[in-house]
C-alpha cells in the first residue's frame, strides 16, 4: 500500500470512527452514491437566494461579469445547477436568446415552484425547469455548452457521483463554471484549491481562475480531461493543510490567477 493511498484509508477509518460505525455514516446517504467517496470536509447548510438581494447584485454587475467570462453568447444551450429563485437564470436566458436555452435545476422543490412563477411571470420561453437529486444532476447527454454552479458548490453533499454524472450533459467543448468564496465550506465557501482537487479527481482540468470582487468571490473554469474513472477508484480529497495529498498544479498546466475579470 503506498503512503498516499494509506494516509487517505487512514483518515476514512477516523471519519467512520467519529461517527460511531460505517455502517451508521452510509444510512444518510443516497444508496446511489454509496459507490462514491464521501467528501472529507463539512458541507454547509442550505442557504436561500431572496430577490431583494438582486438589485445589490446587479449594481456590481456580478451576472453580466461572470457571463461575459464565460463567454456566454446567443444559441447556447445552458444549465444553472442549484439555481434557487432564478437570479442567473433570468440572465442567462437573456444572454442566450430566442435560440438558446436555459435549464434551471434544483434540489429543492419549493425554489422550483416559486421560479416557476417566475418564468411563466416574465415569459421565459427558452427556460426549463429540472428537479435534481443531491448525488445527480439528471440531465440529458451531450446537451450543454456551460453549466453554471454559481455560490452553491459547498451546499453539495456528494460532489463526487454529481460531479461523475454531470461529465456527460457536456456537449464537445462544454465547460463548468463555478462561483464560490475562499472560507471554510461549513462557512458558506470552500478553498480553490480543494475544489480544483475534487473536479480533478473526477476526470476535470482547470482552465481559468479569477478572483474578482464583482463577483463576491472567485471564478473557476473546469473541462473534461481523460477518462471517467469508476465510482470506487475515486480517491476523495483531503482538506489542504491536514496532509500532502492536496492537489498541486504543474507549472505548465497551471492556468494562472488573475485578480481582475478580463474582458470586461
Amino acid at each position: 500500500m503506498s503512503r498516499r493511498t494509506f494516509t487517505v484509508a487512514l483518515a476514512a477509518l477516523g471519519a467512520c470512527l467519529a461517527l460511531a460505525s460505517c455502517d451508521q455514516q452510509e444510512d444518510d446517504r443516497p444508496v446511489t452514491a454509496r459507490d462514491f467517496p464521501r467528501p472529507y470536509r463539512p458541507v454547509s447548510d442550505l442557504a436561500g437566494n431572496a430577490f431583494s438581494t438582486e438589485q445589490i447584485r446587479d449594481d456590481r454587475q456580478e451576472a453580466q461579469t461572470v457571463m461575459d467570462q464565460a463567454h456566454i453568447t446567443e444559441g447556447m444551450t445552458v444549465v444553472d445547477i442549484g439555481a434557487g429563485e432564478g437570479y442567473y437564470t433570468v440572465r442567462l436566458a437573456a444572454r442566450v436568446g430566442s435560440q438558446g436555452r436555459v435549464v434551471a435545476q434544483d434540489i429543492d422543490e419549493d425554489a422550483l415552484r416559486r421560479l416557476g412563477n417566475r418564468v411563466e411571470r416574465e415569459r421565459l420561453d427558452n427556460v426549463s425547469i429540472v428537479l435534481g437529486l443531491p448525488d445527480d444532476p439528471r440531465l440529458p447527454e451531450n446537451s450543454f455548452d456551460r453549466v453554471f454552479m454559481v455560490h452553491m458548490y459547498h451546499e453539495v453533499t456528494e460532489p463526487y457521483a454529481l460531479l461523475w454524472r454531470l461529465r456527460p450533459a457536456l456537449r464537445e467543448g462544454g465547460q463548468v463554471v463555478v462561483v464560490d468564496v475562499d472560507r471554510p465550506a461549513d462557512q458558506h465557501g470552500i478553498n480553490p484549491q480543494l475544489l480544483f482537487c475534487e473536479f480533478e479527481r473526477v476526470g476535470y482540468r482547470l482552465v481559468e481562475f479569477v478572483r474578482n470582487p464583482q463577483i463576491d468571490g472567485y471564478y473557476a473554469q473546469f473541462e473534461v480531461a481523460g477518462e471517467r474513472p469508476e465510482p470506487r477508484d475515486i480517491e476523495p480529497c483531503l482538506q489542504p493543510g491536514e496532509t500532502t495529498t492536496e492537489l498541486s498544479l504543474p507549472a505548465e498546466d497551471s492556468p494562472g490567477e488573475s485578480n481582475d475579470v478580463q474582458g470586461t
